[in-house]
């Protein structure tokens, strides 16, 4: 295909990045903007083009799609996705895939017996120092991790909906989760989390946790720990630091860093995760061939199955095996 025709479901600030990564490919044309909000979907078509609708159904009926790019809160997953896939349309989604176990397993049996093609919004993995920081861990004995994701609290009304969000290990600190379980490679097989509250008593329609910590063992024998803080004013820690018999390799957003035995070694970024992760996606679409892609759909249930349990464990007070 010439070019790549993309839906948009979900036209607001999560959608804006990837919305503004393809308006600059020349492959892409955008066919339809989908929103529960007229205002928002009449501006996106505005910005970018294709015809504005506030149904995605309507919009999966009257438009001929290549892909679609599913930017919805974690609790609006799922018929979207299950329609792409009776329809064979590739989706990107944004993290998480939602906030439902058996939700988003429906959607990944629907994609696996669709074939369909699949690209979560794990964009950590696609920057270029987290390809050197797996680089330098290459062949070594992994022993454990400490990640974090501590600062203030989003302003968008659902994340401090644990209905909606699932909480900020679910929704936010997914990344670190994620980022943890790509650069050990193994799977997670055990979990078991604290979480406290209190702290945010005035602020309205709360009910996520104020923090938690997370003690994750994976299969290969790795422990490691997250932490999840919301309620910091004026600072912040986002990152993750993999640890090994003389080697540390510490990943945050913007770069990373490499101690060999006291000698620490600086990794810049050379590519924007979140313009390379569309790239590969649109590149996937148009060929047919997936390989490229670092987080399909069923990398994206792994990650939410480890905070989902976590989620559990906070409410049981014991250890949930996966």
């Amino acid at each position: 295909m010439d070019k790549v025709k993309i839906g948009a479901i979900g036209v607001g600030g999560m959608a804006g990045g990837h919305l503004r990564n393809l308006a600059g490919f020349d492959d892409v044309e955008f066919a339809a903007m989908c929103d529960i909000s007229e205002e928002r979907a009449n501006k996106a078509s505005q910005d970018y083009g294709g015809t504005p609708y506030t149904d995605y159904k309507e919009m999966y009926d009257k438009e001929e799609l290549d892909a679609v790019y599913i930017c919805t809160p974690p609790f609006a997953h799922g018929e979207q996705e299950l329609i792409a896939c009776e329809k064979g349309i590739p989706f990107f989604i944004e993290k998480p895939v939602g906030t439902r176990r058996d939700v988003a397993r429906e959607i990944h049996e629907a994609v696996l017996s669709s074939g369909n093609i699949t690209s979560v919004g794990y964009h950590w993995r696609y920057h270029g120092h987290t390809r050197k920081a797996k680089a330098a861990l290459e062949g070594a004995n992994v022993v454990g991790a400490l990640g974090y994701w501590i600062g203030g609290l989003p302003r968008v009304p659902w994340w401090r909906v644990r209905a909606e969000s699932g909480g900020q290990h679910v929704e936010q600190t997914t990344h670190i989760f994620d980022l943890c379980r790509y650069l050990v490679g193994s799977d997670v097989v055990a979990v078991h989390g604290f979480a406290a509250q209190g702290s945010m008593t005035d602020i309205p329609n709360y009910d996520v946790d104020d923090m938690s910590v997370v003690n994750l063992q994976f299969a290969s024998g790795v422990v490691a720990n997250i932490t999840s803080a919301c309620m910091v004013q004026g600072w912040g820690r986002v990152k993750l630091e993999v640890l090994c018999r003389g080697l540390v390799v510490e990943v945050n957003s913007g770069d990373a860093a490499v101690n060999r035995d006291g000698e620490t070694e600086s990794i810049e970024n050379d590519t924007n995760g979140g313009l390379r992760e569309d790239r590969v996606f649109i590149d996937a679409v148009k060929s047919g061939n997936p390989s490229e892609i670092l987080a399909p759909y069923a990398e994206g249930l792994k990650t939410l199955e480890v905070s989902l349990a976590a989620s559990e464990s906070f409410t049981q007070g014991k250890q949930i095996n996966l």
